[in-house]
């Protein structure tokens, strides 16, 4: 035993000093990069114009030069617009006592009027049932109860309508009202995704009634606005059977189905949404997170959507995709659950965000968006473990992995590692043995940037990876360029080490309040400094921690 434990010592030395090779060739161009990571989500409708819900819109909206959207459930739920854990409400539809059509846009405005004045964009998803629709109005309104089973949750909202033509007709007039209220030229960039997860318990209806939901909520939205982008059918991942089958049938009905609203064949299909979620565990004490899991979700709708023809080239947008499946789950309660307050949560997106690009490259198929289902939860303890971007408007790291990825602009471009692991071995198995030590990298006339990890699935300590980074194709007749090094780790940009160095506060003073928005932010490894540049290559060495990730940027 003790030569064994010798030997593995000696290994993880060998390791810990062997560096590891990034060679990036910014003339050799992969792909486009698109900004896939600027798409975020959550259950509670009414926290987004509340205090810490305003905050945050905001600096999501200016995370990125590109737009940036934002989805939220229950924007078609009846109540007071009281928030509740996974509950919101707008009372957009009521009916008199002569069963006539109420619509109030009040809350759906205030909602949308957050998202614009900040500068992001709607995602709107367009349910749930409103309780004088519902085929089975009462009960009504659920209570989710953290740790509970909640098998009343999924209640009246969760029903098809009793009348589909006015299901669509309620369809129409939102969107007949977003024309008039903002305008053809904004409404027409926002997407408008028909539901959520039908083939799991937010649709108590058959596949077939799905359709026929997503054909009158469609003929509603197009006869509101022709150049509206409409799409569907958000259902969970694919990796499962039944998923994928609800996916295909989806899109067989789209292409060649009867159209219950309209009796034409097919349905107006402008993108194509699905969900995408991982696995995490608990193993030996410590978290072990799930990425193969996700990945094969993505993979899985990708091979799906790729084999229609007609709609093969049509955006996809995962409207969830995350680690696991329940952002209202906190970390007491699902112990699995503790890598989201930490520098896990960013390291693994961004060994995602890569995964994504290269699944839609090796199927052809054209990946719009990789949407976050994160926000934020009003008048919960700080960082008590759900997952969230911020906490009482304190940001989290992961936070700072969008930041980081708005700030990279130009085309994706050939990226090696010698510590790689291979894609079809993460699908398989994710980052179970060595770490993935790795990166991507994009070009654009000014700059060049890389975004590099030190992951592995399992939350224990190992050794630092000593990097050795050479990016090669800098302008011809450039001799310098001046370097930014970003990072997320224990010690930047992390919010949550410096509030446990203050002793975990509950009601920190206005001066630990300041310390901690400084601390979410993104921070820097070093100050700017300028580097010398060989025959159009550039050379740095760093070193980077376990669940690390480094942004370096060269401009010129």
């Amino acid at each position: 035993m003790r030569k064994l434990s010798l030997l593995l010592a000696i290994a993880v030395c060998a390791f810990a000093q062997s560096p590891v090779k990034i060679e990036v060739n910014a003339d050799q161009k992969v792909g486009t990069y698109k900004p896939i990571y600027a798409y975020f989500g959550y259950d509670e409708p009414n926290y987004t114009y509340m205090k810490n819900g305003q905050k945050l819109v905001g600096e999501l909206a200016h995370l990125s030069a590109s737009p940036v959207y934002i989805r939220t459930h229950f924007m078609l739920a009846t109540g007071d617009g009281t928030p509740g854990l996974k509950w919101g409400s707008t009372n957009a539809y009521t009916e008199d006592a002569s069963g006539k059509p109420v619509y109030d846009w009040t809350i759906t405005d205030r909602i949308v009027d957050t998202y614009l004045r900040a500068g992001a964009k709607p995602f709107v998803e367009i349910g749930f049932m409103p309780q004088a629709l519902s085929a089975k109005p009462d009960p009504y309104q659920p209570t989710w109860i953290p740790g509970g089973k909640n098998e009343q949750y999924s209640i009246g909202w969760s029903y098809p309508p009793r009348d589909y033509a006015k299901w669509g007709e309620l369809v129409n007039q939102w969107v007949r009202h977003t024309v008039e209220k903002y305008g053809r030229a904004e409404v027409a960039t926002w997407y408008w995704e028909v539901w959520n997860e039908p083939d799991i318990s937010y649709w108590h209806g058959t596949p077939q009634e799905y359709d026929k939901l997503y054909d009158y909520a469609a003929d509603g939205v197009k006869r509101a606005f022709p150049e509206a982008q409409v799409g569907g059918p958000a259902s969970t991942g694919p990796a499962g059977e039944r998923a994928a089958n609800f996916l295909r049938q989806f899109l067989e009905h789209c292409s060649t189905g009867k159209n219950a609203a309209t009796g034409a064949t097919g349905a107006p299909l402008d993108f194509i949404t699905y969900h995408a979620k991982g696995r995490p565990s608990v193993a030996d004490g410590h978290v072990r997170m799930g990425l193969s899991k996700n990945a094969e979700d993505v993979d899985k709708g990708f091979q799906i959507v790729a084999s229609f023809p007609k709609f093969r080239n049509l955006p996809i947008v995962l409207s969830e995709s995350d680690p696991e499946g329940c952002a209202a789950c906190s970390a007491r309660l699902y112990p699995q659950n503790a890598y989201r307050n930490g520098a896990l949560y960013p390291a693994y997106t961004a060994v995602m965000m890569k995964n994504i690009f290269e699944l839609a490259d090796r199927e052809k198929t054209n990946i719009a968006g990789m949407l976050t289902w994160a926000f934020e939860f009003e008048g919960q303890p700080y960082f008590d473990g759900l997952r969230t971007l911020a906490t009482n408007g304190i940001d989290k790291p992961v936070l700072n992995l969008f930041r980081m990825a708005g700030l990279m602009r130009g085309d994706r471009v050939q990226t090696t590692s010698s510590n790689a692991v291979a894609l079809n071995a993460m699908l398989k198995d994710g980052v179970r043995g060595d770490p993935d030590i790795d990166g991507f990298a994009v070009s654009s006339d000014r700059d060049i940037s890389v975004l590099a990890w030190n992951y592995h699935d399992d939350d224990v300590a190992g050794p630092d990876a000593s990097i050795q980074l050479q990016i090669s194709g800098v302008p011809a007749g450039v001799k310098r360029v001046l370097l930014h090094h970003y990072r997320i780790d224990a010690t930047h940009s992390n919010a949550w080490t410096v509030w446990k160095a203050m002793g975990s506060p509950q009601s920190p003073t206005p001066e630990q309040y300041a310390t901690l928005e400084q601390a979410g932010q993104l921070q820097e490894l070093e100050s700017p400094r300028w580097i010398d540049t060989t025959r159009r290559d550039a050379k740095l060495d760093f070193n980077l921690p376990r669940q690390g990730v480094s942004l370096v940027q060269l401009s010129w």
